[in-house]
């Protein structure tokens, strides 16, 4: 997003909706709205469990999901005032956006590696990045940014390997219309039809490293409201460390929360997804960590990319360890 169309769409924003501060609820408690950049799913479980077990209420404040979708775009929405939190699916987008002077910062990141991954089967597989030589591989035409960073990081010219878009269908593999296809780890209901042929090629382990599902606010919002924030993450910390101890209950209060969820696929995904929430690096740093060398580290390669096209952001205007550091003893330190 360019900031011309970022002022149309938080002029749109502010024209379809009511502004909700958490600072303009005079009575009862301040509502922290958590804006999704997708439809509401399981990767919510831990928010979900935090709702369930009484967790914001004992922070004194109350959070309500606000859901994303093809037609919403969150980072308009959370830039302009609306909702107080956004999440994303991938950190990148938080760098664009700054590069765009738009001012959200991320505050907090939900995996701590990301599950974006090349699946191959073992007949033709794709075990690193040479292996991508020759092969046609397909991908959303959001992703092929990842793929294109993938090459430039192992030296691979674009030219060596042929793109195909496709949609979220893993089809093509199987049909043979390309040799890789792309997705996330934690989509469990998606990948079983590759079968145990599968092989995975973690974007991470390519030497990509991205965060997944990074939580941000505008920069006004983490000045003034920072306390309130910190509140949202103690909470909602420990709204992840139950979905982590008690997975079957958590699945339970996530289908009841959300009724269109599928309760076995959701508990066959919530093993997953833990995998990444937690780490060597929360348990000696708590839930949410982030590391400013992984974000420098995007950043840079994403400048050599040339996918900034006003100019390149600063570390400190896409990230900031404020709200980290001031629940350093309340987020749970599980790995």
């Amino acid at each position: 997003m360019d900031r011309r169309t970022f002022l149309k769409a938080t002029a749109g924003a502010a024209a379809t909706a009511p502004f909700v501060s958490v600072s303009a609820l005079g009575q009862g408690k301040p509502v922290v709205n958590l804006q999704l950049g997708w439809l509401l799913s399981g990767n919510q479980i831990g928010e979900v469990c935090a709702k369930a077990m009484g967790y914001y209420d004992a922070e004194g404040i109350e959070l309500k999901f606000q859901a994303g979708g093809p037609s919403i775009d969150g980072v308009a929405v959370v830039a302009a005032g609306r909702f107080e939190v956004g999440q994303v699916s991938s950190s990148p987008s938080l760098m664009l956006a700054a590069s765009q002077d738009i001012p959200i910062v991320c505050f907090a990141t939900g995996a701590q590696e990301h599950p974006y991954t090349f699946f191959s089967l073992k007949k033709n597989p794709v075990r690193e990045p040479k292996d991508l030589v020759g092969k046609k591989v397909g991908i959303q035409a959001t992703g092929v940014i990842l793929l294109r960073a993938l090459l430039a990081k192992n030296n691979i010219a674009e030219k060596d390997v042929t793109i195909v878009t496709i949609g979220a269908d893993m089809a093509p593999l199987l049909t043979g219309q390309v040799d890789v296809v792309t997705g996330w780890l934690t989509n469990t209901t998606a990948l079983k039809v590759l079968g145990p042929d599968r092989v995975d090629m973690r974007l991470w382990d390519t030497g990509v490293k991205l965060y997944a599902l990074p939580y941000y606010a505008t920069a006004t919002t983490l000045k003034t409201k920072g306390d309130v924030l910190a509140k949202f993450l103690n909470a909602t910390g420990k709204g992840w460390a139950y979905a982590h101890a008690n997975r079957d209950k958590a699945v339970e209060f996530l289908v009841k929360e959300f009724p269109n969820l599928v309760a076995a696929d959701e508990r066959e995904a919530l093993d997953v997804m833990l995998k990444y929430a937690f780490s060597s690096k929360t348990a000696a740093e708590g839930w949410g960590t982030m590391d400013p060398a992984v974000w420098q580290d995007q950043i840079d390669l994403y400048a050599k990319l040339g996918q900034f096209s006003k100019r390149t952001p600063k570390l400190e205007e896409v990230m900031t360890l404020e709200v980290l550091k001031a629940t350093t003893q309340g987020r749970p330190k599980i790995g």
